[in-house]
């Protein structure tokens, strides 16, 4: 399954189908302070989660059903830099997000994840973390055809992951945007 993003900010962004049917919003209203994501599942036409952006400590995180959960606990940093995420999802499998200033990989993980840098260029990759390191998501930034096509940013995500896809691209939108924070800082 392909999402097509309209644009790289995930934060105010409509992902659509190959057939251009609009399945995912997200909105970000400027104000001041603390600034509030929200995902609307537009199928149904309904919020399925919101991310609350705090500059200091960590962001809420909120479901569909409103539970309101601390990314640090929902989705805590790991590694000696804290570039990787790890989270349970519904299926009860553990996952886990690998930030890099290029690119953000998710893995399905046993309890302890093993830090193995596989630079794959500028993407988003979601993958289990067993042996088999069977990919299962990738994130294509746009290309603006300077050198090769244009294309629109994309992420294919396995049908293996259509029973929690909500939560795949709530919790990429989380880590998506702190990796393009770090991208943004290490160019300043």
């Amino acid at each position: 399954m392909r999402l097509i993003l309209s644009s790289e900010g995930v934060r105010n962004t409509t992902m659509t189908n190959e057939d251009g049917q609009v399945l995912y919003k997200t909105s970000t209203p400027f104000r001041f302070g603390a600034r509030t994501t929200t995902l609307y599942k537009v199928t149904v036409w309904r919020a399925i989660g919101e991310i609350e952006w705090h500059s200091i400590g960590p962001s809420c995180e909120c479901d569909s059903s409103g539970q309101a959960m601390m990314t640090d606990t929902f989705i805590p940093r790991h590694g000696i830099r804290g570039r990787k995420r790890t989270f349970e999802g519904p299926d009860g499998l553990p996952y886990r997000w690998d930030m890099d200033f290029k690119f953000v990989r998710v893995c399905t993980c046993p309890k302890v994840c093993h830090d193995s840098p596989a630079l794959t260029g500028f993407c988003t990759q979601l993958s289990r973390n067993d042996a088999t390191r069977q990919e299962l998501a990738r994130f294509h930034r746009q290309r603006i055809g300077i050198i090769g096509s244009r294309r629109e940013p994309y992420l294919d995500v396995d049908l293996a992951l259509k029973h929690m896809l909500d939560m795949v691209v709530l919790s990429f939108i989380y880590v998506e945007k702190l990796r393009m924070d770090k991208e943004r800082r290490a160019k300043s």
